[in-house]
This record gives structure tokens, C-alpha cells and sequence, in this order.
């Protein structure tokens, strides 16, 4: 029994180490392409509607790439979903890097957006089911493993500013490509053509735990794509340290994240969540009002500080949501398909914060970032949604 025992803490972890390695790679090539968003800028003669529609471009197929990770972990499992979606990140970047032109860069960006959705969907699978496994919060500290990806991919821009934004981008390819031999962990059967709607999912309280998700985004893809910007345009920002806007952010979203676990054991996660949508709120406010740029760092830093454990706390609360339900012996069924449908709030508010953002504020940032100042103060009544922990599901 004891080796037994054993043998599957020695399995938890290899597993944990590759999915949080998934979650690492995504942070990492996300944000080396948000923060190099201004060299884009000026390699095409765009402005904030043109960055706006390639953003809304990738945040479409995002969602399509979410559906199709759906379809494969049915087929197959979340680890084939989940190395679909790296080999079409890979894919996608190398175009990206070599596009001679606008078109191309486009189509491209598109096939990009598609692995970032499937690899989004199956990476949080896979999470979900790990932190069912050993029973207890695990989503924190794996989103963030993706902030820590992120904050890598801003000190490179930071230290290699004068290198080529193709070189950069292409030399990414190598890590989603890395993942293709990750060991995850896999299902002995796929979801056999299960239908959430055939599961029993109670949908009325996910879509409000959903509403959440989505007020997270928003402000998080306003943070780390208009950042950047924000601080090159308004205060004419030296331009190596344009990436300070996306670095505050995401290492006080790293601090909060990887003490997330603990945190939501001793607090529970609607004390967290309202907490930080207060201090998130209060973070926009100072960067609406910033007279400078250092100001607008310490607003930056706060919105990261508010806004950290929201995340992994709505994908945590929707899959207890759904293995609450009846018949027992289909709760990795429900969880599975629901996850990759929940995961389409994650676009609903990447379109808030992304386009809605750089639409709103294409005179002045400043109107842009008003609007999830705003709107994520709604997230206070939503927080009683998250009551629970995670549970240890019943062995078959």
C-alpha cells in the first residue's frame, strides 16, 4: 500500500512540474508578444485601432481554439488538447516572426490565437483535475507559474530592447515545441461524446462565476497589452522602459498567486475575491490619474495585486460547480467539457479589456483604462459564488 502511495506522489508530482510548465510557456510567449507591441506598431505604420482589430483577431480564434480543445480531450484526452494547441502556438509564432508583410502577420496571428485558446482550455483541465486529485487549492500557484513565464518575457525585452522583433519572436518557437514531449497527465477513456448539457451542469451559477472570469480579463489584458503603450504614448516613456508597465504587474500578480494556495485555505476564496477587486479598482483609479509614469507603475503594481488569485479561483470554483451534481462516476466528464466552456469567458473579457480599451481610449488611455476602473466593482456581488474548497473526488 505504502509503495503504491508512493508511487503516485512521485506521479502527482511529475505531472504538476509539466502542466505548470504548460502554464509557463503560454505566460512566457504571451507576454513577449504584448510587450513588443509597440515594435509592431511602428514595423506597420499601425495605430490603436489597428493594434485593436489584430487583438480582436486573435481573441476570436482564441475562442475557437477553446471549442477545438473541447472536441479533441472528448476524442482523446486534455494532454493530446493541450499538445494540439503548443504545436499550433509553435506554428503560429514562426510566422509571426518571419511575415513579410501585414497580410501574413495577420493570418499568422490567427493560427497563434487558435493554440492560445486550446492550450488556455486544456491547461486549466489538466489543472483542475490535478487539484481534484490531491484535494486541495492548487489553481494559485499554477497561474502562477504563467505570471512567472511572463515576467521572464519582460526582463528579456527589457535586456534585449535592440534585438530584432523577428529574431526574438522566432527564437520562442523552441519552448511550446518543448512541451509536445511534457509528461502530463492522461485519461483512460475520452469523454466519450459527453454534452455539458447532458451532465446535469448547474449553468446558472457558472455563468455567474463566469461574469467574473470575465471582469478579470478585462482588466488584466487591459494591464498587460495597453500597458506598454499607455506609458510610451502618455508620458513618453524612455523606451526601454516601456516594459515596466507589464513587470510591477505581474510580479505583485506572481507574490500574491504563489502564496494563493494557503491564502484561499485560510481565508476562502469570496474574502479574496472581493479584497481584490476593491484593491484592483483602487490600482486603475491611480493609473487614470497618474501625473507620471512612476505614478503609473504603482497603479500597475496594484492592479496585479488585486486581481492575482481571480482567476484560478473561477476555474476552481466552476469545476467544483460541476462535480457537485449528481452521478458521480461522470464528474472528470462534467468537469472536462465545462472547463473548456467556461474558458470562453476568458475571451469575453480579453475583448473588454483588449479592444474595448484601446477603442474607448484611442484619443487618450487614460478613457480607456476608466472603463474596468469601472467595471470591476461588480465583481463584489459575484464573490459569494466562490464559497467552497476543492474536494478529493471518489475513486472508481
Amino acid at each position: 500500500m505504502s509503495e503504491v502511495l508512493h508511487a503516485d506522489m512521485q506521479a502527482v508530482r511529475v505531472n504538476r512540474g509539466a502542466i505548470a510548465g504548460a502554464f509557463f510557456v503560454q505566460g512566457l510567449v504571451f507576454i513577449s508578444l504584448t510587450t513588443r507591441l509597440p515594435q509592431v506598431q511602428e514595423r506597420f505604420a499601425l495605430g490603436s485601432v489597428g493594434i485593436s482589430l489584430l487583438l480582436l483577431l486573435v481573441v476570436l480564434m482564441a475562442g475557437a481554439g477553446s471549442v477545438a480543445a473541447e472536441t479533441v480531450a472528448k476524442a482523446r484526452d486534455s494532454a493530446a488538447a493541450l499538445r494540439t494547441g503548443m504545436g499550433l502556438v509553435a506554428v503560429g509564432l514562426l510566422g509571426v516572426a518571419v511575415s513579410p508583410g501585414l497580410a501574413p502577420f495577420a493570418v499568422s496571428l490567427a493560427v497563434y490565437g487558435l493554440g492560445v485558446g486550446a492550450v488556455d482550455a486544456s491547461s486549466n483541465m489538466q489543472a483542475v483535475a490535478l487539484e481534484h486529485r490531491v484535494g486541495r487549492p492548487v489553481l494559485p500557484s499554477f497561474h502562477g507559474a504563467w505570471t512567472a513565464g511572463g515576467i521572464v518575457a519582460t526582463l528579456l525585452t527589457i535586456g534585449l530592447a535592440s534585438v530584432r522583433f523577428e529574431v526574438a519572436t522566432g527564437v520562442l518557437v523552441v519552448f511550446p515545441l518543448a512541451m509536445l514531449a511534457a509528461p502530463l497527465q492522461r485519461r483512460d477513456r475520452g469523454l466519450a461524446g459527453a454534452d455539458p448539457a447532458d451532465l446535469g451542469v448547474p449553468w446558472r451559477r457558472i455563468v455567474l462565476i463566469g461574469l467574473a472570469l470575465v471582469l478579470f480579463y478585462m482588466v488584466d489584458t487591459a494591464a498587460t497589452t495597453w500597458g506598454p503603450v499607455f506609458l510610451s504614448h502618455t508620458f513618453a516613456t524612455p523606451h526601454r522602459l516601456v516594459p515596466l508597465a507589464t513587470l510591477p504587474y505581474l510580479v505583485a500578480t506572481l507574490a500574491v498567486r504563489f502564496v494563493g494556495d494557503s491564502a484561499t485555505a485560510r481565508f476562502g476564496p469570496t474574502r479574496l475575491v472581493r479584497v481584490g477587486g476593491v484593491v484592483a479598482a483602487v490600482g486603475l483609479l491611480v493609473i487614470v490619474a497618474s501625473p507620471g509614469w512612476l505614478v503609473a507603475i504603482v497603479g500597475f503594481t496594484l492592479v496585479g495585486c488585486g486581481v492575482a488569485v481571480i482567476a484560478p479561483l473561477s476555474f476552481s470554483a466552476a469545476a467544483r460547480v460541476a462535480g457537485e451534481v449528481a452521478d458521480p462516476t461522470r464528474e472528470r466528464e462534467r468537469v472536462d467539457a465545462v472547463i473548456a466552456r467556461f474558458n470562453q469567458f476568458n475571451y469575453v473579457g480579453a475583448l473588454l479589456g483588449a479592444v474595448l480599451t484601446g477603442l474607448v481610449g484611442a484619443d487618450s488611455l487614460r478613457l480607456g483604462y476608466a472603463v474596468p476602473m469601472v467595471l470591476i466593482l461588480g465583481i463584489l456581488p459575484l464573490a459569494r459564488q466562490f464559497a467552497g474548497h476543492p474536494r478529493t473526488p471518489p475513486r472508481s
